[in-house]
Formats: structure tokens, C-alpha cells, sequence
């Protein structure tokens, strides 16, 4: 490696370009300010796809060709990614993470079935997500329909890919040890 300099390298990372470290101090606020993140993530993720839907629910040809029908709606198929990635986050945030690592419960079946119960949310989650992606281009990008249209299939892809970021943040949040947060342990 001719021009690198030896100081720097560790022939055990996979990436030469260092990533940056964002030394991001929020204090005690950290877990209140995760979960306001999260939370702000989901309405904006909700409120992306009912943007779409409201506006194909009041969609009109254009007044110049009114004989010319609009060429697509948003219809309960568009609606069912979001239901399932919404299901999903609903899964995981109700796991308990302590029975997750097994901390506080002897038996090994609770933690196979948390985890059985975490790998269902995600499976949803990722369900929907393929699902939008799916509807995107089969619905919206192969008919070749105008910008104004192929928006909803836009909206449906961001609401899920919002709700899948809301759930991390929210598992991240909620993992971190808070303020009012005492261990009680005999």
C-alpha cells in the first residue's frame, strides 16, 4: 500500500476511511429525546401516506379532458405494507429486553419465545417494506403514470421506511437506562 502510512492501518477493519465519531453528548435527556425522535419519525410516516391518500381520494381529470379517467387510486393494497410494518413496530417495542439477554428470568423458554416474538416484528416489518417497495414499482413505475400519481407509491415506500427507523430509534431509546431509572437487585 504504497503511500498509506503504517500508523494507521489495522489489517483487522474492513473499511480503510475511518468513519467519523460524533461525540454526541445529550446528557440525561438522551432517552427523552430518542423517544420524541421516534415518535416524531412515526407521525411523519403516517402522515406521508395519508397525504397520499387524501390527495388520490380527491383526485380529478383535468379539466380541459374531463372524459380522460384518472388512472389510479390509492386502494386497501396500498394500505396493507403500512399495516404490516405498524404491526411489526407494535411486536418489538412490547418486548420486554431484559428477556431478551435472559437476565432476570431462569427458564430458556421465555427467552426463545421473546426472541421468536422479536423475529416475527421484524419479519413484518421487512414484509412491509418489500411489500411497498413491490407495489411501487408494479402499480405505480411499470404503467409509466404522471409524477403526480407514481407519488403515492413514493409515499407508501417513506411511510414504511420511517416506521422501520421509528421502531430502532425507539428500541435504542428505550434501551438506554433514563434518569428515574434504578436497578434494584438483592
Amino acid at each position: 500500500m504504497a503511500g498509506y502510512s503504517n500508523s494507521y492501518y489495522d489489517p483487522r477493519r474492513v473499511c480503510l476511511n475511518p468513519f467519523p465519531e460524533f461525540n454526541l453528548n445529550l446528557g440525561r435527556h438522551r432517552r427523552t429525546i430518542g423517544i420524541y425522535l421516534a415518535g416524531a419519525l412515526f407521525a411523519l410516516a403516517n402522515w406521508t401516506f395519508l397525504d397520499a391518500a387524501i390527495l388520490s381520494a380527491h383526485a380529478h381529470p383535468p379539466y380541459d379532458e374531463p372524459q380522460i379517467p384518472v388512472p389510479v387510486h390509492v386502494e386497501f393494497v396500498d394500505w396493507i405494507p403500512g399495516i404490516c410494518s405498524l404491526l411489526g413496530m407494535i411486536i418489538i417495542n412490547f418486548i420486554d429486553k431484559d428477556r431478551l439477554r435472559g437476565d432476570d428470568y431462569g427458564t430458556s423458554e421465555a427467552v426463545w419465545r421473546a426472541r421468536l416474538f422479536l423475529f416475527i416484528g421484524f419479519a413484518l416489518m421487512a414484509g412491509g417494506l418489500a411489500g411497498s417497495v413491490s407495489l411501487l414499482v408494479l402499480k405505480y413505475i411499470m404503467h409509466d403514470y404522471p409524477e403526480q400519481f407514481t407519488y403515492y407509491g413514493y409515499a407508501n415506500v417513506s411511510q414504511n421506511v420511517a416506521l422501520m427507523l421509528s421502531a430502532v430509534v425507539l428500541w435504542i431509546a428505550q434501551s438506554s437506562q433514563g434518569e428515574y431509572d434504578y436497578n434494584l437487585t438483592l
